[in-house]
C-alpha cells in the first residue's frame, strides 16, 4: 500500500516585503533561472531515495509570491515533479497568489499549466487595513481576483485574512467576513495577526508606533469568526481553517494528520521516516549548495517517540480530531488512561466531544486549543 504524502515548493521572489512577513523570501529577479536549474537538481535526487512506494496527493506552490512567476516556469516544474515522483492522477495542485501580481490571462495560463487551487492572500478588504499591512491591492483587486479565478476555470478558491490587526473594531472585522462569503470561494483562512521577531512590524510595536489589542479580545474576533463562517455554510476543520463541504485542504490536512511531505526550494522543510531536515534559506546558499552537493539541507533531527507522539496529538487536536483507535494502535493505551478525567471535564465544559472514537475541540474548545494541549502535554 502506498503512502499519501505532499510536496511543497518555495518559491522566494516577491515585489516587496510586507511589515508582518517572516517567510524567506527577497525582492529581486535574479537568479531565478538559476534557481530552477537548483529545483530540478534537488526535485531528482531526493526522488532517487523517497520515491518508491510513495504516492503523493497535494503539490503546494507558496513563497515569496509564487504567482509572480510565468506560467511555463510553473509547468516546468510540476513536470519536473512528474517524471520523477508518482503523483496521483487527482492531485490538490495549490498555487499561492496576491491580489495585483495576475489578471485573467495569466490565471487562465496557470490552470492550464495544471494548477487546481489557488490560494489568494487578501488579509483585509478594508483600504486602511490594506494600507496599514503594505499590501500592494485595494479591495475592489482582491474581489476582481477572486471572480477572474472562477472566470479562469478554478472551482476550488481559498483566500487568507488576518484579524486583531492593530486598532480593528469588531464591526470591521465583520465587514470582512461578510465581504468574504459573498465571494464564489471554497475555503478561508483566517489568522489572528502574529509577532514574528525580526519583522518590521515587531519592530514597530517595540519602538512604541504600534499597539496590538489584547488576547481577550482577539479571542471575542475569533468567536466572531467560527459564528460568522459556520453560519454562512463553511465547516471549521481546524483551528483557522474553514471549508465548504468536500473543499478541506489536502495539503494542509498532510501536515495535521503527521503524514510525510518532502519540501524543495530555500527554506523549505521535508519530514519522512520519523525525520525531519530543512533547507538554507539564503537564495545564492541554496543554489551555491544544490550545484555542490544535489540537496541543501541546512540542518536535520531525528524525532524521538516523545516528540512523535506529542506532534501527533497536538495536530490532531488542532484539527479534526484524534481517533482513537489509530493512537492506540501507534501508541498505546498509558497517556489516555492519565488524561481520561481531563478529558471528560472538558467534555461536561463544552471545550471536546467525543464521537465514534474520535476526540474532537468544539469552537469553544478551539479559542483555548493551546492552554488544554499545554495541559495535557506537560
Amino acid at each position: 500500500m502506498k503512502n499519501n504524502c505532499a510536496i511543497y515548493i518555495h518559491i522566494p521572489f516577491c515585489d516587496h516585503k510586507c511589515i508582518y512577513c517572516d517567510f524567506y523570501s527577497i525582492i529581486t529577479s535574479d537568479n531565478v533561472d538559476n534557481f530552477l536549474t537548483s529545483l530540478s537538481k534537488e526535485i531528482k535526487f531526493f526522488a532517487e531515495k523517497y520515491s518508491n512506494g510513495r504516492e503523493f496527493s497535494s503539490i503546494f506552490f507558496g513563497g515569496g509570491t509564487p504567482s509572480l512567476m510565468n506560467a511555463v516556469y510553473i509547468k516546468t516544474i510540476l513536470g519536473e515533479l512528474n517524471n520523477n515522483f508518482n503523483i496521483s492522477g487527482d492531485a490538490e495542485i495549490t498555487i499561492e497568489t496576491n491580489p495585483g501580481t495576475v489578471d485573467l490571462k495569466k490565471l487562465k495560463e496557470f490552470r492550464q499549466s495544471g494548477i487546481n487551487r489557488i490560494s489568494i492572500g487578501i488579509q483585509s478588504f478594508n483600504e486602511d487595513e490594506l494600507k496599514f499591512l503594505t499590501r500592494i491591492h485595494d479591495k475592489e483587486t482582491a474581489i476582481q481576483t477572486v471572480y477572474n479565478a472562477v472566470d479562469a476555470g478554478f472551482e476550488n478558491i481559498s483566500i487568507d485574512l488576518i484579524f486583531n490587526l492593530p486598532g480593528q473594531t469588531k464591526e470591521r472585522w465583520q465587514s470582512n467576513l461578510h465581504t468574504a462569503v459573498l465571494l464564489p470561494i471554497t475555503h478561508l483562512s483566517a489568522y489572528s495577526l502574529i509577532l514574528e521577531q525580526g519583522t518590521i512590524l515587531n519592530k514597530m510595536v517595540l519602538d512604541g508606533k504600534v499597539k496590538v489589542q489584547d488576547e481577550d479580545y482577539d479571542a471575542e474576533l475569533y468567536g466572531i469568526t467560527i459564528d460568522s463562517l459556520t453560519n454562512s455554510g463553511f465547516k471549521q476543520y481546524e483551528v483557522s481553517n474553514f471549508a465548504k463541504p468536500g473543499y478541506e485542504c489536502i495539503h494542509n490536512k498532510t501536515y495535521w494528520e503527521h503524514k510525510e511531505y518532502l519540501g524543495f526550494g530555500t527554506s523549505a522543510h521535508s519530514f519522512i521516516n520519523g525525520k525531519r531536515w530543512w533547507n538554507f534559506s539564503s537564495l545564492k546558499r541554496y543554489i551555491a549548495e544544490v550545484e555542490t552537493n544535489d540537496y541543501a539541507v541546512m540542518n536535520e533531527e531525528i524525532l524521538t517517540k516523545r516528540q512523535i507522539h506529542d506532534e501527533y496529538v497536538m495536530l490532531a487536536l488542532r484539527s479534526s480530531g484524534l481517533n482513537l483507535n489509530n493512537y492506540l494502535n501507534n501508541f498505546g493505551s498509558d497517556w489516555i488512561n492519565k488524561n481520561y478525567s481531563y478529558f471528560e471535564t472538558l467534555k461536561i465544559e463544552n471545550f471536546l466531544k467525543m464521537d465514534n472514537s474520535i476526540v474532537y475541540l468544539t469552537p469553544k474548545g478551539y479559542s483555548v486549543c493551546d492552554e488544554i494541549l499545554k495541559n495535557i502535554l506537560h
